[in-house]
């Protein structure tokens, strides 16, 4: 029985956990994040993968940092075939990448080479493509830039965000994984170089990326709002406070208003201007403070003539 190290840590990664410990393989050991303070009270809260492990009574191991931890040694000494990875978070170092007799692989929510790095769902949503996927890589010391072994896509649909899609891959990759590895193991499959020249990267989203820029058209900012669902959430400034936008859509109207200006409201929206004369429909924000609410009852508890004066910023 081939001997399988699992790293992963987000819910992302259950899945495809899960399917190894039911399938012919033994998970020997996994390895996840630490426990880190979750909410306004900062409750100690284990990763998912932590949770699955503990129900399996498999080895746990959540170094802070794992290259030259003495968990990297006994790691090494369990002498595993393979260490698979899928959104673990830390970069391993080499000596551990190569030390099993199958080297290590990872599962990665992109087509690569398009999105190499730490956000390839939220920069996929946002950029507005109609498909994203599933690779599996060899792992290499450098980001996400190992020789293929497998790769599958799916659909973006109009409706999904981050949120949807990272379901969606999360399956994806599970059942990829499970008809990689047999070729893996004997020695039938050839992997593919990735073309350096077709390189993209989506790095971790920064806090001020969050904010909704109203120069850009109101497909790019309905693209954006939904590649930042259900986290981190887009926001714009209104009265100098951030109000987050949960729900919105390009509609096909014109304005000649400046952007971020409230056009007009009905029942059940906010219709705002965007760049290029374009109109945006807003059913769902959150102002500061206050829990995420509809358009509608928005309205209803504002004095929506002022913020038609001062607008979004």
């Amino acid at each position: 029985m081939k001997r399988i190290i699992f790293m992963g840590t987000p819910a992302f990664s259950v899945p495809i956990l899960e399917e190894l410990i039911n399938s012919k393989y033994e998970v020997v050991a996994v390895v996840t994040q630490p426990d880190r303070p979750v909410g306004r009270k900062k409750v100690l809260t284990p990763s998912p993968i932590k949770e699955v492990a503990v129900k399996h009574n498999i080895p746990l191991f959540q170094p802070e940092k794992i290259s030259g931890s003495k968990e990297m040694e006994e790691l090494l000494a369990l002498k595993a075939d393979l260490i698979v990875t899928a959104a673990y978070g830390q970069f391993l170092p080499t000596k551990l990448i190569h030390a099993p007799a199958y080297r290590s692989i990872n599962v990665h929510a992109s087509l690569l080479p398009k999105y190499r790095g730490g956000a390839p769902v939220h920069y996929a949503i946002i950029e507005g493509e109609k498909e994203t996927g599933i690779s599996i890589i060899y792992m290499e010391r450098k980001m996400d830039a190992g020789d293929i072994l497998s790769q599958e896509k799916i659909r973006i649909e109009n409706h999904d965000d981050v949120g949807t899609m990272f379901d969606k891959l999360s399956l994806l990759g599970r059942d990829l994984l499970m008809r990689t590895l047999p070729d893996v193991f004997e020695g039938k499959i050839t992997s593919t170089a990735q073309e350096e020249s077709k390189v993209t990267f989506s790095p971790n989203i920064k806090r001020e990326e969050e904010r909704i820029d109203w120069n850009q058209s109101a497909e790019q900012i309905a693209n954006k709002i939904r590649g930042m669902r259900p986290w981190p959430v887009a926001h714009a400034l209104l009265n100098g406070e951030r109000c987050k936008i949960w729900e919105a859509e390009k509609v096909d109207d014109e304005t000649s208003l400046e952007p971020g200006s409230l056009i007009e409201w009905d029942k059940d929206a906010l219709y705002l201007a965007c760049g290029s004369q374009s109109v945006l429909k807003v059913t769902e924000l959150q102002p500061a403070g206050k829990k995420k609410m509809s358009a509608a009852s928005f309205i209803n508890g504002v004095d929506i003539h002022s913020i038609q004066r001062i607008g979004f910023e």
